[in-house]
């Protein structure tokens, strides 16, 4: 199989909002995307973008994507966090995965980071497999701790 992982360019997000919304309904939450193509667009292009997105492409389609984004470790310095890591249903277990992770890694190392961090959900054995084969640590002794925008809106109204 002939596929090419390159960065994201705008006229790709349809594409990669279809995989988002693909990985939504395997995770169980088919309503819970909120960003837009727009939003897509217009955040991860431009003067500032938020993030950067690596795409796999075989016969001009986007088949995977990984979307990553810079942070900062009080401990460590510089890392960037891998939001999401998304094979389309159909092609995985066929090596995509692998190569956007490859990627990433390699992206993470020329410029310098010391870690990359993402999440994984406890009941997803085969990502949690697939990340461990790589060398990555599952930290099951850590909760993701998240403040949705209702949540900022009641914080801020009590303070």
């Amino acid at each position: 199989m002939n596929y090419t992982i390159r960065k994201s360019v705008k006229s790709d997000m349809p594409q990669v909002l279809d995989l988002i919304n693909e990985l939504a309904i395997y995770e169980k939450e088919p309503d819970a995307v909120e960003v837009t193509l727009k939003d897509l667009e217009n955040d991860g292009f431009g003067e500032n973008p938020a993030f950067l997105c690596f795409v796999a492409e075989i016969d001009n389609k986007v088949e995977g994507i990984a979307l990553i984004y810079n942070r900062y470790s009080t401990w460590k310095g510089k890392i960037i966090h891998l939001e999401d890591l998304i094979v389309s249903q159909k092609m995985r277990g066929k090596g995509l995965g692998t190569a956007l992770l490859n990627q990433v890694v390699k992206y993470g190392h020329s410029i310098g980071v010391k870690r990359i961090n993402w999440e994984v959900l406890d009941w997803n054995e085969p990502a949690i497999k697939f990340y461990e084969s790589k060398g990555a640590n599952v930290m099951r002794d850590w909760d993701v701790v998240q403040l949705s925008e209702t949540g900022i809106k009641n914080y801020l109204s009590k303070i």
